[in-house]
C-alpha cells in the first residue's frame, strides 16, 4: 500500500521513446502483485491457471510486459523484497486478514454473479507465495533480464542504486521511493495502453508518468526529511493510516509550519495510536538497509524459456516463439546502441 501522497504532487506524462537507453528498477513485488490483480477471468476472478492448476498471471504478465519495456530500447532491472522491517509486521498481519476476509466476499459475489464485486475482491485476495517468486526470478533470468535480492524493502534498493548512479529511474506504482530518496519515479510502466475506468464502459489511455524528486520537494516548499515526516503524517507501511484526520494536504500544511520532526511528533503527539516509533520510522526511511553491487548481465536462453513458459507451463509455442524472437531483435539492437556511443 505505501505513502500515498497523489493529492498534492504532479506527474509529467511522457511517451515510452522518452525513456530510450535509460536502466530502470523496477519494484519487483509491486509490479508482479499487479499482474496476479488484473490477469484473471472476468466472470469468476479466478487468475490464468494451467492444467495442473498451478498460477501462471504472474508469468505472463512479467514475461509480455518486459518484452514490451525491452524493445521500447529501457533496460530493466527487477528488484525483490527481502525481509522486512519490524516496523512491518503488523501490516503484514492486517494484509493476512484482509485477504482471507476477501476471500469469503470473493465466494458470496460468484454465488450472485456480481462481475464487479467478483473483481473487486478477487483482487483484494491476491496471495503472492516464494514459489511464484521464485519462478519469476528463472523467467526474468531465462529472458536475460537482471534482477536484484533487496535485503530489506524493494524499494529503498532501488532508490539506492539510483542514488549511486547504477539506474535512472525506479518504477513503482507506490512513492515509498520517494521517501527513500529516489531522485525519480516512474509510473505507469507496467499498465501502459488502454484501461477500462471501474464500473463503466469507458475506456481511457495510460502513459509512463515521471515525477522528479527534487522539483516535487521545491513545487510544496519542503525538504527531504520533511516529506518524510509528510508520509508518517499520512501513513506508512509501519503506520498503516497515520494520523486520523490527517490527509495529504494537511501534513503538508502541518510540516511545513512545524518544520522538524520533534516540533511535527509534539503537534500529533496526543493523536498517535500506533504501537510503532515514529523516531524509528524516520529512521528507516533515512537510512534503510540497501547493498552496493553491479548489476549482473543475464543472457537470453530460448531453449529454457520454452521448457519454461510452453512445455511446463502450457504457453502457446507459437506466441511464446514470437517474443522470444522480439527479446532477442531488443538485446540486438541495445548491443548496437551501446557499440555506437562507445565508438561515436
Amino acid at each position: 500500500m505505501g505513502i500515498n501522497i497523489s493529492e498534492i504532487v504532479k506527474f509529467q506524462e511522457l511517451e515510452m521513446t522518452a525513456l530510450m537507453g535509460r536502466t530502470i528498477v523496477i519494484d519487483a513485488y509491486n509490479w508482479t502483485y499487479q499482474f496476479l490483480s488484473t490477469i484473471r477471468d472476468r466472470f469468476t476472478g479466478e487468475p490464468l491457471r494451467d492444467s495442473k492448476g498451478n498460477t501462471t498471471s504472474h508469468l505472463s504478465g512479467l514475461f509480455y510486459r518486459t518484452a514490451k519495456i525491452l524493445e521500447a530500447g529501457i533496460t530493466p532491472v527487477y528488484v525483490w523484497d527481502g525481509k522486512p522491517p519490524d516496523l512491518k509486521l503488523a501490516e503484514i498481519e492486517r494484509r493476512v486478514a484482509g485477504r482471507e476476509a476477501a476471500k469469503e466476499l470473493w465466494k458470496e459475489a460468484v454465488k450472485k454473479g456480481d462481475v464487479e464485486k467478483i473483481k473487486l475482491y478477487a483482487q483484494q485476495a491476491v496471495r503472492l507465495t516464494k514459489d511464484m517468486v521464485e519462478e519469476a526470478k528463472k523467467l526474468l533470468t531465462y529472458m536475460g533480464i537482471s534482477w536484484i535480492q533487496a535485503p530489506s524493502e524493494g524499494e529503498a534498493q532501488c532508490s539506492h542504486m539510483c542514488r549511486k548512479g547504477q539506474a535512472w529511474a525506479t518504477a513503482s506504482q507506490d512513492f515509498d521511493s520517494l521517501a527513500f530518496g529516489s531522485p525519480r519515479l516512474i509510473r505507469n510502466l507496467s499498465i501502459t495502453g488502454k484501461r477500462k475506468l471501474p464500473r463503466k464502459e469507458q475506456y481511457i489511455n495510460v502513459k509512463p508518468e515521471m515525477l522528479v524528486l527534487e522539483d516535487a520537494l521545491k513545487e510544496l516548499g519542503i525538504n527531504q526529511d520533511q516529506l518524510i515526516l509528510l508520509g508518517i503524517l499520512v501513513g506508512t507501511d509501519y503506520n498503516t493510516g497515520g494520523i486520523k484526520g490527517i490527509g495529504p494536504k494537511k501534513a503538508l500544511d502541518l510540516v511545513k509550519k512545524e518544520k522538524t520532526f520533534e516540533n511535527v511528533m509534539k503537534a500529533v503527539e496526543a493523536r498517535w495510536e500506533h504501537e510503532s516509533d515514529p523516531m524509528k520510522i524516520f529512521e528507516f526511511f533515512k537510512n534503510p538497509p540497501a547493498e552496493d553491487g553491479e548489476i549482473k548481465k543475464e543472457k537470453l536462453q530460448p531453449d529454457k524459456l520454452i521448457e519454461l513458459m510452453v512445455e511446463e507451463h502450457e504457453f502457446g509455442q507459437e506466441r511464446t516463439q514470437k517474443v522470444i524472437d522480439r527479446l532477442s531483435g531488443a538485446a540486438e539492437s541495445q548491443k548496437q546502441t551501446g557499440l555506437a556511443k562507445f565508438l561515436g
